[in-house]
């Protein structure tokens, strides 16, 4: 880890990693005091990839989490008592009681989508997102993350190679866990860097140490840059180890008990720490306010949250399906003049050729005779060819086409 950002700055990715962390350990508590009503599912071990991320993203900028990164919500600046209300589905909670998991945002203020349990259609969606900035002309990137099994799908290469398409200002985390539930990635993927599926769609790829805060931050903030930057969408492997279960009901007895040793040895807060008191930019006082600090917040947080009654049952029947303007307001926020994007200054010159196809050009650099349908095949096309002209050309006379009789045909057939 380099020293490269402000003391605050370095001390901001330790309290949100130490908040990560202590927000899911309430919750497994909680859990385990059956006061939760959905799956609950660890990020442990793997903080530093949500929280380090979502710190390089501007106030303005998208996100879409999944499962794992309550640590790109805190950051971003979801409530713990959100959090705390989601999962125990209370009246009070973003979704008001409707889920007992993860599945909530904030599209007015915090720029939240929600997670789609489907793993994989959040790239398309993100997708969408950046290019409806762009197009809007508010300069804001998005961001979404994706775990190692995920990458397998194939919304997965479809979103990706559409975002690529479309120079999207896009971010991509790949998770790489080690884990797929219970597959290990060297039995679904065929490669050593997952980074490498960015190859196939002409776009940019890092591969990050998962487990180093400052790494993610810094690869992040860069490929943010550039995205917003016109350069297109990035792909950023993590590499790192998810230490606890697919779940909370997943002892994950498959995974062997070497791994398990090696990874909890390279905890991704201890490495931090050590090398904060190294620099001395963290010593045991200021450890001991932020603990005190993070304490005092979630006490407040939970006592809120276990207070809050649960949805009383005529509100099950409403807010199934969103309406239109009584359900929530979502107006487009231009920033750039809407003439830009319409008639007739959004208009563009039609093109009669394309560089590269129809222009008798091989891919050696030498031309390549082309023959389409009844046409005469032409070494070259003449002079301004493709090009609309004021008088139709001249009809080209087919050529006359012998038919042979198959092998094998009767002397009455041929004639």
């Amino acid at each position: 880890m380099k020293k490269e950002l402000t003391r605050q700055q370095y001390l901001d990715l330790y309290y949100y990693m130490r908040l990560n962390r202590s927000v899911e350990d309430m919750m497994v508590k909680l859990f385990r005091q059956n006061k939760i009503v959905g799956g609950l599912y660890s990020s442990l071990g793997q903080e530093a990839i949500s929280v380090g991320t979502a710190y390089a993203l501007e106030k303005k900028d998208w996100l879409a989490p999944m499962i794992r990164n309550i640590g790109a919500l805190l950051v971003k600046g979801v409530r713990p008592r959100d959090i705390f209300m989601q999962h125990m589905a209370k009246y009070d909670s973003p979704t008001k009681g409707k889920d007992g998991t993860s599945h909530f945002g904030d599209l007015d203020d915090l720029h939240i989508v929600s997670p789609i349990s489907m793993l994989g259609d959040l790239i398309p969606v993100m997708t969408g997102v950046a290019m409806a900035g762009r197009y809007l002309g508010q300069k804001t990137v998005a961001m979404t993350w994706i775990g190692d099994g995920g990458s397998s799908t194939g919304v997965f290469h479809e979103g990706l190679n559409f975002a690529a398409t479309q120079k999207a200002p896009f971010v991509l985390i790949l998770e790489n866990n080690l884990w797929a539930y219970s597959t290990p990635v060297r039995k679904q993927v065929p490669l050593a860097n997952l980074a490498d599926r960015a190859k196939a769609y002409g776009i940019d790829s890092y591969i990050v140490d998962g487990n180093n805060v400052v790494a993610m931050y810094s690869t992040a903030k860069e490929a943010v840059e550039r995205a917003r930057a016109g350069e297109g969408p990035i792909l950023i492997e993590a590499k790192s180890f998810r230490r606890m279960g697919h779940a909370q009901h997943d002892p994950a007895e498959y995974v062997p008990k070497e791994m398990r040793a090696y990874w909890e040895a390279r905890d991704p807060i201890a490495l931090y720490e050590k090398f904060l008191t190294s620099e001395k930019l963290l010593d045991a006082r200021d450890k001991k306010e932020i603990e005190e600090k993070i304490n005092a917040l979630l006490a407040k947080e939970r006592e809120f949250a276990e207070n809050s009654p649960m949805p009383p049952p005529e509100f099950a029947e409403t807010g199934v399906y969103c309406t239109g303007d009584d359900c929530h307001k979502i107006r487009a926020k231009w920033e750039r003049p809407i003439a830009e994007v319409t008639p007739p200054r959004s208009s563009v010159e039609a093109v009669w050729t394309v560089p590269g196809f129809g222009s008798g050009e091989g891919s050696r650099g030498a031309n390549a005779p082309m023959h389409f349908g009844d046409t005469q095949a032409a070494e070259t096309l003449p002079a301004g060819a493709g090009k609309p002209a004021g008088k139709p050309p001249a009809k080209v006379t087919p050529q006359k086409t012998v038919k042979t009789a198959p092998t094998g045909a009767s002397r009455k057939a041929r004639r």
